[in-house]
C-alpha cells in the first residue's frame, strides 16, 4: 500500500506539473500573469487547489478513488478539449524532466526516512519552478548573445521594426510583400512579437543573404519593447495606431504610449514613422502618417485611397478590406519610398497584396461568405469589420467573444453596431457573454459557451447565402 500511495503522489505531482507548465506557457511564462490575469480562475481550483486540498483532508485509499477516478478523468478530458495544448517544447521537456526527477529523488528520501512528512510533498513543484526559470535565463542569455552576433555577421542588413496597439502585424506583413519585389526581404513569422521569438527567429531561420529584416514588438509591461529595440538595433522604426489594447496590463493610455515610444530609442535609428495618434514633437528623424490621407472607397471588393508623397497626390488600391488598412499601408507606402522603392513600384505591388490570413480574409465556401477577422481584437478594427459587412445584401450572422483585454464601455459599443448591423449573433466563451448578449436584442443571440461545438451550430444556424464575420478569436483558455 506504501508503495501505491507512493506512485499516486507522483502522478498527483506531475499532473500539477503539466496544468502549471501549460497555463505558464499560455501567459509567455510569467507567474504573476498565470495567478492574476487569469480568466478561467474556477480551472485553478478545479484541476490544481482542489487535489491539493484534499489530499490533506482524504484518508488515503479514499484520496485515491477521488484522484483516479474523478480528477484524472476530468484533467484528460480537460486537456483533450484544449483549442490550444501544450507544446512539447525544449523548455517544456527540461521543466518536466526536472520535476519528474526531483519528485522520485524527495519520494525516495521519505521512503527512507520515518521523520518525512506529507506537508513537504508539493516542494517539488516549487524547486522544479525556480530551478527551470534560472535554467532557463541562463540559456536565453547565451541564446540571446549568439544571435546578437548572428545578426552582426550579416553584411549591410537594415532592420526595421514595427509596433503598435493593433495592426503591427498587418503592417510586417504588407510591408514584407512590397519589398520583396525590389530586396532581398525577411520578416518575423506568424505574430512573433516578444524577445524570446524574435531571438529564436535569428538564431533559427533569417536567412544570412537578406537585406532588410522586418519584425515586430509586442509588450504586456514596461521595457518589453525596449528590451528588443536594443537588441535589434533598427534602423528604420514604425510606430503604428496607439489605443487602449491591453488597458488591464498597462492602466492608462498613457502608459501604453510611452511603452510603444520605446522603439524611438533604437541607438542606429536613421527615421521613425510615427502615427499621428501619439503625441511627439516634430524631428527631423521623425515623419508622421498618415500625411492627408483621403479614403475613397472601402467596400468587399477592396480599398481605394489617396496619400501625399512628397507634395503630390497619389492614388492607390489594394485587395484587401478595411479603410483602417489605408492607414497601415500608408505608413507601408512611406517606409518602402524611403528605402529606395519608387511610387510606381510600390502601387504594382499593392494591386497584388494578398490577404492576411484571419484578418478581414474573405473566403467563399458552401454558398457562404465568410469573412474571417478571428486575428482582430481592437474596438476600431471590429467596427470597421462590422460596418463592412452592413453592405451585404443577404443575412448576416456573426461569432464573436467581444473585446478581450478591453473595458466594458468598449464592449457596450460593439454590441451595440453589432446588434444595428446583424441579424443572428453567436457570443462564444463566457468572458463577455452578459454584456453582449444585455445589449443586443435576445431572439438575435445564441451563446455558446464550448467552441468545440461550433461547426455543429453553424450548420445548424446558418443557410447558403448567409455572410458569416468571425470576430476576434479568443482561445477557451480566456
Amino acid at each position: 500500500m506504501e508503495y501505491f500511495n507512493i506512485f499516486t503522489h507522483i502522478v498527483l505531482i506531475m499532473a500539477l506539473g503539466w496544468y502549471l507548465i501549460t497555463n505558464l506557457q499560455w501567459y509567455n511564462y510569467k507567474l504573476d500573469r498565470v495567478v492574476f490575469k487569469h480568466h478561467k480562475w474556477q480551472w485553478h481550483i478545479t484541476y490544481f487547489l482542489a487535489p491539493v486540498v484534499l489530499y490533506y483532508l482524504i484518508p488515503s485509499p479514499y484520496f485515491a478513488i477521488y484522484f483516479y477516478l474523478i480528477y484524472m478523468t476530468s484533467f484528460i478530458l480537460w486537456n483533450r478539449k484544449l483549442d490550444r495544448p501544450v507544446v512539447l517544447t525544449s523548455r517544456v521537456k527540461r521543466f518536466l524532466l526536472i520535476l519528474l526527477f526531483t519528485t522520485f529523488a524527495i519520494s525516495a528520501l521519505c521512503l527512507a526516512s520515518p521523520e518525512c512528512t506529507n506537508m513537504f510533498i508539493f516542494v517539488p513543484l516549487i524547486i522544479t519552478y525556480v530551478a527551470s526559470t534560472i535554467l532557463e535565463k541562463i540559456f536565453f542569455l547565451s541564446f540571446k548573445h549568439k544571435g546578437k552576433q548572428r545578426l552582426q555577421s550579416i553584411v549591410g542588413l537594415k532592420t526595421v521594426a514595427i509596433t503598435a496597439s493593433y495592426g503591427k502585424t498587418s503592417i510586417k506583413n504588407y510591408l514584407h510583400h512590397v519589398l520583396k519585389n525590389k530586396f532581398k526581404t525577411y520578416k518575423t513569422p506568424r505574430s512573433v512579437n516578444t524577445i524570446g521569438g524574435i531571438v529564436l527567429d535569428v538564431n533559427r531561420d533569417i536567412p544570412l543573404d537578406t537585406q532588410i529584416y522586418i519584425a515586430e514588438a509586442g509588450a504586456r509591461v514596461k521595457g518589453d519593447i525596449e528590451e528588443i529595440t536594443m537588441y535589434l538595433e533598427p534602423e528604420v522604426c514604425v510606430l503604428g495606431s496607439v489605443g487602449e489594447q491591453h488597458i488591464e496590463y498597462f492602466k492608462t493610455l498613457d502608459n501604453i504610449i510611452h511603452t510603444k515610444m520605446e522603439i524611438l530609442k533604437s541607438p542606429k535609428m536613421k527615421m521613425g514613422f510615427v502615427h499621428e495618434s501619439v503625441p511627439i514633437k516634430d524631428y527631423d528623424t521623425i515623419t508622421k502618417f498618415p500625411n492627408n490621407l483621403h479614403i475613397t472607397k472601402s467596400t468587399l471588393d477592396g480599398l481605394w485611397f489617396d496619400v501625399e508623397i512628397n507634395g503630390q497626390i497619389e492614388h492607390f488600391y489594394a485587395p484587401i478590406l478595411g479603410s483602417f488598412n489605408a492607414i497601415n499601408l500608408t505608413a507601408v507606402i512611406l517606409v518602402s519610398h524611403y528605402l529606395g522603392m519608387s511610387i510606381d513600384e510600390i502601387k504594382i505591388a499593392l494591386k497584388t497584396l494578398p490577404q492576411v490570413e484571419h484578418r478581414l480574409q474573405k473566403i467563399e465556401a458552401g454558398g457562404k461568405l465568410i469573412i474571417d477577422d478571428s486575428f482582430n481584437g481592437n474596438l476600431e478594427g471590429m467596427l470597421e469589420a462590422v460596418n463592412i459587412c452592413s453592405t451585404y445584401e443577404g443575412r448576416k450572422v456573426i461569432i464573436t467573444p467581444g473585446l478581450v483585454e478591453s473595458t466594458d464601455e468598449a464592449n457596450i459599443l460593439l454590441a451595440k453596431a453589432i446588434n444595428e448591423k446583424f441579424d443572428f449573433v453567436i457570443i462564444t466563451g463566457s468572458l463577455n457573454s452578459h454584456l453582449l448578449s444585455s445589449n443586443i436584442d435576445s431572439e438575435k443571440v445564441f451563446i455558446l459557451k464550448d467552441k468545440s461545438h461550433l461547426e455543429t451550430t453553424l450548420a445548424q444556424k446558418t443557410t447558403q447565402g448567409d455572410l458569416i464575420l468571425f470576430a476576434n478569436d479568443a482561445p477557451n483558455f480566456i
